[in-house]
């Protein structure tokens, strides 16, 4: 036998022997490599959209915007840390649920919110549906805690009766694990919106916590037998209730099996029925029997990820997504991508789910840049209209946020443009446009001025974000790209309408400045044209060409007011067409200080003067 023949036999025998993981033999979808990224896409760390194409048609929505000085404009509580949704739709209703802290991660007070909608574009204020913790009188805080806080991967659950339930977690700041747990709590969710009393459905088997010296009373207090049905069902729910683990490790034999995963499990079924988990930290593992038990979990080298959430889903197409943040440093947190595969196992196409980084407005403790902590809609918690993934994820831990993705997932288009809106619904989708709708710059389908028929309206107030609309079109070296603008009379914003590259580059730069002006980006200077009409619809004409010493044309209502202009930097073709109410924004970025105590941004908590445009009957074609 030969010298390799023995050092593999050694190997093996040394696997074997002391349950080394054999990566070296590793077969793909496995216990040793249950999942991998083929593709060799990866992100520029340097910019917020990380040179990445977006996935076709996501439409990003706020639904909360934290308000510290005027909170009666988001919560009513003010509270600027704002951080862990979960997503459910059920009886015709969107529902996030997130946990809230005064300021700081980890540091008492915190309660837990809840935010609803009948379509996921428009969303009620947030109620309290778990207050702060307030301990029975006479038990004090522990020695070596600092009050109450709320922690919990897991919002909702739909019980085979058909009851909806809400959970959250109590615990001891600032740690809410192992011995710093108080327990698990429920209240159902009626359908009327209103809610049931909150008991507690488990304590923590780290802690002598129990019925005698807790504040709520346990669920089999009630005397709603649906809503104890449905609460024993979930109890018997191993494969929903490994979301509790990370609080609680279960030292009563509540969960079968020793494997510990990780943080934040996420879980999807395979074309096989083999169940795959996921944990930060790119770590993964399988299940052969519903979800009982996992293989050991292994750090999957082909998935970088850092301490952000992984999200896996089975979509309506019947592929599979993957979502998280591809970077390994836990304060910066973007992009937010996602990756698909036929069989669960082989994920390919990295792509753009939310790609916008605002300035954080207000310091706390490990707020994190850029979208986190993502989670869909998790098995049972309802189906949606139509085949969309759906998405929710906070913005710096300050503001809450849903993605709805269109499925299939896709990143290029093909053929002309032709959008005139008008078949669409009023307030309803924009199939084809990536949409970024801030609270305070929403972005809708509205009834067309001076003429019939819809428009999409771009609305701006926000001091430190803005609206955004772009259509991706065919990729080509040359483009013919034309719409209408309309900024009424009272408008005093500003919009910049880029053409882009697949890596985010724009070459072609023109703008309407908040003086009303006109301007134009050639070469390495911009240059104010002339007045923008407004009042009226202004038609717009752009020729691009991205070839060797590339260069575009504007003409604006028939008057050519640029003629072969340099492009602002060199690419080799062009494929979207970006609307934007704010300059570009490349900050922060990974140099930013993260944990630097630093007081809330000027003038955060105030609508600045409304900028409006509307954009209709857009064309695009080689």
């Amino acid at each position: 036998m030969t010298n390799s023949f023995h050092a593999i036999l050694k190997t093996v025998l040394f696997a074997l022997i002391f349950g080394t993981p054999l990566l070296v033999f590793s077969q793909t979808g496995s216990i040793h490599e249950p999942v991998r990224y083929v593709g060799g896409v990866t992100i520029d760390p340097a910019v917020h959209e990380g040179r990445l194409r977006y996935a076709v048609g996501v439409e990003s929505r706020q639904t909360l915007r934290v308000n510290r000085t005027k909170p009666e404009l988001a919560d009513d509580y003010g509270w600027t840390y704002n951080h862990a949704s979960s997503l459910a739709y059920w009886n015709g209703t969107f529902f996030q649920q997130y946990l809230s802290n005064p300021v700081d991660e980890h540091i008492a007070p915190g309660q837990t919110l809840l935010v609803s909608s009948p379509d996921g574009r428009n969303w009620n204020k947030p109620k309290v549906i778990f207050p702060p913790y307030k301990a029975p009188d006479g038990v004090e805080v522990p020695d070596g805690y600092e009050g109450y806080m709320m922690h919990q991967r897991m919002g909702f659950y739909v019980a085979p009766n058909g009851r909806l339930l809400t959970l959250a977690f109590y615990a001891h700041a600032e740690d809410p694990f192992l011995e710093g747990g108080i327990g698990r709590v429920v209240r159902e969710i009626h359908k009327d919106g209103s809610l049931g009393p909150i008991y507690f459905i488990r304590y923590s088997t780290h802690t002598p916590w129990n019925e005698s010296n807790t504040s709520y009373p346990f669920y089999t207090r009630s005397t709603d037998k649906g809503f104890i049905e449905a609460c024993e069902a979930l109890l018997n729910d191993r494969l929903i209730t490994l979301q509790w683990r990370d609080e609680d490790r279960g030292l009563d034999g509540f969960y079968d099996g020793d494997e510990y995963g990780g943080s934040a499990f996420s879980f999807f079924e395979r074309k096989d029925g083999n169940i795959v988990g996921l944990w930060k930290r790119s770590h993964t593992a399988l299940s052969f029997d519903g979800g009982k038990t996992f293989s050991k979990s292994i750090k999957v080298p082909t998935l970088t990820m850092a301490g952000g959430k992984v999200w896996g889903q089975k979509t309506a197409d019947s592929r599979y997504a993957m979502v998280y943040n591809p970077i390994d440093l836990d304060e910066y947190r973007y992009p937010l991508i996602t990756i698909s595969s036929d069989d669960g196992i082989v994920f390919d196409d990295m792509v753009l789910v939310q790609g916008e980084v605002p300035p954080r407005r207000y310091f706390g403790r490990w707020k994190d840049f850029g979208p986190c902590y993502v989670r869909g809609i998790v098995p049972g918690n309802g189906n949606p209209p139509g085949d969309d993934m759906w998405l929710t994820y906070s913005m710096n831990k300050e503001d809450m946020w849903v993605s709805r993705v269109p499925v299939p997932i896709r990143h290029t288009v093909e053929g002309s443009v032709s959008d005139n809106f008008d078949q669409h619904v009023l307030g309803g989708a924009v199939p084809e446009w990536n949409i970024y709708a801030p609270l305070w710059a929403p972005v809708n389908l509205v009834q067309s001025p001076l003429k019939n028929g819809l428009s999409l309206e771009l609305r701006d107030e926000d001091p430190y974000d803005y609206a955004r609309a772009i259509r991706i079109f065919e990729e080509s070296t040359t483009a013919e790209i034309r719409f209408q603008v309309f900024a009424p009379v009272e408008n005093q914003g500003m919009l910049e309408i880029d053409v882009v590259d697949q890596f985010g580059n724009r070459p072609v730069r023109i703008g309407m400045s908040e003086a009303g002006k006109w301007t134009a980006v050639d070469g390495s200077s911009e240059k104010t044209l002339k007045n923008y009409q407004k009042g009226k619809w202004n038609d717009v004409r752009i020729s691009v060409n991205a070839g060797f010493f590339g260069s575009y044309s504007l003409e604006i209502d028939g008057e050519m007011v640029v003629e072969n202009a340099q492009l602002a930097e060199g690419v080799k073709s062009v494929e979207r067409l970006s609307f934007r109410t704010g300059p570009y924004r490349d900050l922060p970025n990974r140099k930013t200080p993260n944990e630097d105590p630093e007081p809330p941004l000027p003038g955060a908590d105030d609508k600045e003067a409304l900028g409006v445009f509307l954009i209709d009957e857009v064309t695009i074609k080689k």
